[in-house]
């Protein structure tokens, strides 16, 4: 598959959510932070066609992060907060949207 097909499958898996439909993915680890200045679709590229040298470079300027045991516990008093979400199996990948 190339990554223009690739990108094009993604695209479907793109979404948007709440951060109380993301805790279950969090419990088992799954859930990926990607920075605002990355684009959601670029790292679910990427990950999905296992270009691991762009994604080491992300993971090694912190772009790519679990989230913190800080972040849990605040987006948890804000638990209608809303995220970017792409799921590129077995992973979540999720983005702060920015408030308005």
């Amino acid at each position: 598959m190339t990554n223009t097909d690739l990108r094009a499958e993604l695209i479907e898996n793109l979404d948007e959510a709440e951060w109380e439909w993301l805790i279950p993915h969090v419990q088992r680890d799954a859930v990926i932070v990607v920075a605002v200045e990355l684009d959601l679709l670029d790292v679910g590229v990427a990950i999905a066609s296992d270009n691991v040298s762009k994604v080491q470079i992300w993971i090694d300027e912190a772009l790519l992060t679990k989230p913190s045991t800080t972040q849990v516990g605040e987006w948890n008093t804000q638990r209608t907060k809303r995220f970017n979400t792409l799921i590129v199996q077995p992973y979540v990948l999720v983005q702060e949207k920015a408030v308005a």
